[in-house]
């Protein structure tokens, strides 16, 4: 009985970061559409910083391809993209530092929670810079990271090195 209420709570979690994330991207880039203002950079920034915060999951990758079919300067796409994602990962990695691990298991569960430290525990730096590679990883390996007091300068050094090689490679793609 107590397992079904906690997923019960679970549930009703993530629809409600759910509906954040909607929310985030109807106000912002919808918005942008149905005024017939084209795509903004504040638009872009805005979700691409949520999209880096663990508890929102958010395809940025597409957004940013998305945003370089529309004719934005690459350069200035890729500057916004890598600081909005190292400002969020910093958020997700204070978060997990000043957090207690039993608030971070009810929010992005308990397995997810213990994989995240585990592959921190057993690669250490390669651990932030190949999962900086792919999408809807990074979120919750920074904040694994700042859970297991991680120094937070080799989380921004290792984050950032797979960012730019993650959006130049997508720049150079696309």
């Amino acid at each position: 009985m107590k397992q079904s209420h906690i997923d019960f709570k679970r549930v009703i979690i993530v629809l409600f970061f759910a509906t954040i994330a909607v929310a985030i991207a109807s106000l912002t880039i919808g918005r942008d559409i149905y005024e017939n203002k084209g795509m903004t950079v504040l638009s872009f920034a805005i979700v691409n910083f949520s999209g880096y915060l663990f508890f929102l999951f958010m395809p940025v990758e597409l957004a940013f391809i998305f945003y370089l079919k529309t004719g934005y300067d690459p350069w200035i796409l890729n500057l916004i993209a890598l600081g909005t994602a190292v400002l969020s990962q910093s958020v997700d990695y204070l978060i997990g530092y000043f957090l207690s691990s039993g608030v971070i298991d009810r929010l992005i569960g308990r397995s997810r929670h213990k994989k995240a430290e585990a592959e921190i525990r057993k690669y250490g730096n390669l651990t932030l810079l190949v999962f900086n590679l792919f999408p809807l990883s990074s979120p919750v390996i920074a904040l694994a990271a700042g859970m297991l007091k991680y120094r937070i300068k080799d989380v921004l050094l290792y984050s950032i090195a797979g960012l730019v090689l993650k959006y130049l490679v997508l720049t150079l793609i696309f």
